[in-house]
């Protein structure tokens, strides 16, 4: 499975604060969660573009 966030843009977004190791590998699980879920919507909804909705 292809890593879907950035490291670096995740530490600069939460600023001050210290991020665990293993706290990316989750990240990417809940992204790619959100990201079936959001293909999921569109596609009962017959269409092949996933937007901003199907969050």
């Amino acid at each position: 499975m292809a890593d879907l966030i950035v490291k670096s843009t995740v530490k600069e977004q939460l600023d001050g604060m210290n991020v665990a190791a293993d706290f990316y590998g989750a990240l990417d699980e809940e992204v790619v969660e959100l990201l079936e879920d959001a293909a999921s919507r569109a596609d009962a909804n017959d269409r092949k573009t996933v937007q901003p909705r199907d969050l």
